[in-house]
């Protein structure tokens, strides 16, 4: 992978101290210098810069205005100023937290250098700090990954290896079998490592919403849009971004998006400035693509841009040699999340139950089970009481019999997550790791309710 080149923008420096800016960046920047206001403000709309650096002369007030505007206007782009060292206090006062940095006359080419390094320190930093991103559920070495049977073991071999280039990666198969988590292994096991890694489900983004998240947006480029935000693709720059379901796209977008991988730019929404990115893209869909295409509703060149190393994962009850280190695996990390350490292992019987139920919910579902399972063990070992998997009764021995109490407690954990996802009977499905079929049945069964539901009826 090569470093790209950053681009900055100088306005007002005299050519004393424009030799000793290009001696601090010529050999990692590009610098374009500017004397005239307009060309300079012309340049900062119509380009994509990395940093802004403005020589305020002495005493000279007229620039103060200008340095307001692009502070204001460009807040994504560190600002560095140089000025004469009476005006320090001046500018920090206005400037308050807008400016990166205020360097005093004279600054030596070692200063600059150092400063610009901080500043892009500082802005890859605030591009993972604005993804809020939740602490990723990763595994960092592919040899702790649990591939027991020998169609996980060739996949796990082969991502080892994609893991070495830049060229993208269609992870394909049901929901839950560990496509989102592989693809942070393949990160930070690749030269990006020590670069952002952005991921993003475009299914859970309103489509009104989706491309302003994904490529960001200028202020007033829509109502609502009252400063300028950078989108995801900006924020991975340098690193690895992640799109689970990109089957679920709109056509407009995807059409942006295959420019993004052809050519590496794209342009904020609201915006005409062509913005630049070096983003190694991994892609993931539990959707056919071929037949999404033959209906129209994914493009052709786009899926023959991003099918360049297809991986497909098998679902779990096809990786039977797994299931039970699987389970053991994720009892471990529950019990230490919960703080419930005493709970060691699962009854035999229970062991039993886990490796005969085709588990349609994949390796979500089964983490899900596990989970629900040691909130409501008391002892010190998973029995089957607690072990609450749909349709129990069919797949298990005459030792293990669904009694009332399992019903009550099933009950009640389809109200909470009802509940607790707003009473979208989608949303509660996939937390229960059930789908949305059997979930409704499951409300039918149990007479549940809600005034929600009448309402949409009746309208």
């Amino acid at each position: 992978m090569h470093e790209k080149k950053r681009a900055v923008l100088a306005y007002e420096f005299n050519p004393d101290r424009i030799h000793i800016i290009e001696k601090a960046l010529s050999v990692t920047s590009d610098i374009s210098f500017q004397n005239d206001a307009k060309a300079f403000l012309h340049e900062l709309s119509n380009n994509q810069y990395d940093i802004i650096l403005v020589d305020v002369g002495q005493g000279n007030g007229t620039k103060f205005d200008l340095l307001e505007k692009i502070a204001d206007d460009t807040s994504s782009i560190p600002l560095i100023v140089t000025c004469e060292r009476e005006d320090i206090d001046l500018i920090d006062e206005m400037l308050d937290t807008k400016v990166h940095d205020i360097l005093s006359h004279p600054f030596s080419p070692a200063t600059i250098k150092r400063v610009v390094h901080q500043a892009l320190q500082k802005k890859q930093q605030n591009n993972e700090l604005a993804y809020l991103r939740r602490e990723q559920d990763i595994v960092y070495n592919f040899d702790r990954i649990i591939a027991e049977s020998d169609n996980f073991k060739a996949i796990i071999n082969s991502l080892r290896r994609f893991a070495a280039t830049d060229a993208t990666i269609l992870l394909t198969g049901n929901t839950g079998t560990g496509k989102s988590f592989l693809s942070g292994t393949v990160h930070y096991n690749s030269p990006r490592r020590d670069r952002p890694f952005i991921k993003i489900n475009c299914a859970n983004i309103p489509e009104a919403l989706l491309e302003s998240e994904l490529f960001g947006h200028e202020k007033g480029s829509f109502t609502g849009a009252d400063k300028q935000r950078i989108g995801r693709f900006e924020q991975a720059d340098g690193g690895t971004i992640f799109l689970d379901e990109i089957g679920e796209i709109p056509l407009e977008i995807q059409s942006k998006l295959l420019r993004v991988l052809e050519e590496k730019s794209f342009e904020r929404v609201g915006g005409n400035k062509t913005i630049k990115v070096d983003v190694r893209l991994i892609v993931a869909t539990n959707r056919n693509l071929a037949e999404q295409i033959a209906v129209g509703k994914f493009r052709e060149d786009l899926y023959y841009r991003i099918n360049v190393l297809p991986i497909h994962l098998p679902p779990l009850k096809d990786r039977p040699r797994c299931l039970i280190p699987l389970a053991k695996g994720l009892l471990n990390k529950a019990t230490a999340s919960m703080k419930k350490r005493h709970i060691k292992e699962f009854d035999p019987e229970v062991l039993a139950v886990i490796q005969n139920y085709d588990w349609p919910g994949n390796i979500r579902q089964l983490a899900n089970t596990i989970e629900r399972a040691v909130i409501l063990e008391d002892g010190d070992r998973i029995c089957h009481q607690s072990l609450l998997i749909p349709e129990l009764a069919r797949i298990t021995t005459p030792l293990i019999q669904v009694m009332e109490p399992l019903e009550t407690h099933e009950r009640e954990l389809i109200l909470k997550a009802l509940n607790e996802n707003l009473w979208v009977q989608k949303n509660a499905a996939h937390c229960l790791g059930i789908s949305p079929r059997a979930l409704n049945y499951k409300i039918k069964k149990f007479g549940i309710t809600h005034q929600n539901w009448r309402k949409h009826k009746k309208e």
